[in-house]
């Protein structure tokens, strides 16, 4: 299987960029965020006449998940369930094949002054008891998305210049580490542990030009997953031309 993720930044602005890509990576099932849009509003048209099925749970001009697979999608859910308020699009779950695929949106923080930052760090405490409720370290389970969190230094092209920042604070380095210590292997890490290689570049300036990023995207399974995993990459040429989205995919072959 060839499961990849995708910060989209905006399907309707990428729909053409998306179609591209998925004709000719082909991928088994792909996971995407920040679509940006309502339900009502996904192109899910134009990608089941590429052969895929669709799951969405968007909102308008924010936030938004979904999966499309050319495997039948089972048991989709939407949002963690908990009781507490679920009102931002960002969670969605479905079975494809014998993997059940988690694909999260986790909020940005904004900075670590922002009101936002402290939820962020509460939404990924949800997210570890979400898995808890629902999984275990034995599952045929991915966590997959925007994780807007760099795992360590490696994940950072300058960690003197982002030390302490959003993203690389040892607060959310923490809050991840949480929900990595569930039972999940980070994919990308396995078959590469040297530093230098990103999945989010600024906009501004020329940070793509200089491979100036981080590595907020991730893929992260569970061991008897992790073990089938013969690679796992992140297609720095989707991130090129004209109009992209500052991420690009990560791609695993399981």
């Amino acid at each position: 299987m060839k499961l990849a993720t995708w910060n989209i930044n905006s399907i309707r602005a990428r729909t053409d960029r998306l179609v591209a890509w998925m004709t000719a990576e082909q991928p088994d099932v792909l996971c995407l965020q920040e679509t940006k849009v309502e339900d009502s509003g996904f192109p899910g048209d134009v990608l089941r006449g590429l052969g895929y099925e669709v799951a969405t749970f968007g909102q308008r001009s924010y936030n938004g998940v979904a999966i499309v697979s050319k495997l039948p999608l089972v048991d989709v859910t939407r949002g963690f369930g908990d009781g507490e308020p679920d009102d931002e699009a960002r969670v969605i779950a479905a079975t494809a094949g014998d993997l059940r695929v988690v694909n999260v949106y986790v909020p940005n923080g904004q900075d670590l002054a922002s009101e936002k930052f402290p939820y962020k760090l509460a939404w990924y405490h949800r997210l570890r008891l979400y898995l808890d409720r629902h999984a275990t370290p034995e599952s045929s389970l991915v966590v997959c998305g925007d994780m807007n969190v760099t795992a360590d230094d490696r994940d950072v092209w300058s960690p003197e210049k982002w030390a302490g920042q959003i993203h690389c604070s040892p607060a959310e380095r923490a809050a991840l580490a949480e929900v990595v210590a569930f039972g999940l292997v980070d994919l990308f890490r396995k078959h590469t542990p040297e530093g230098g290689v990103y999945s989010w570049w600024d906009y501004r300036g020329v940070s793509f030009f200089k491979n100036q990023g981080l590595r907020i995207d991730h893929i992260l399974a569970t061991r008897t997953v992790a073990e089938r995993c013969t690679s796992c990459t992140i297609d720095r040429n989707a991130r090129k031309g004209k109009d992209p989205s500052d991420h690009a995919p990560v791609i695993a072959t399981i």
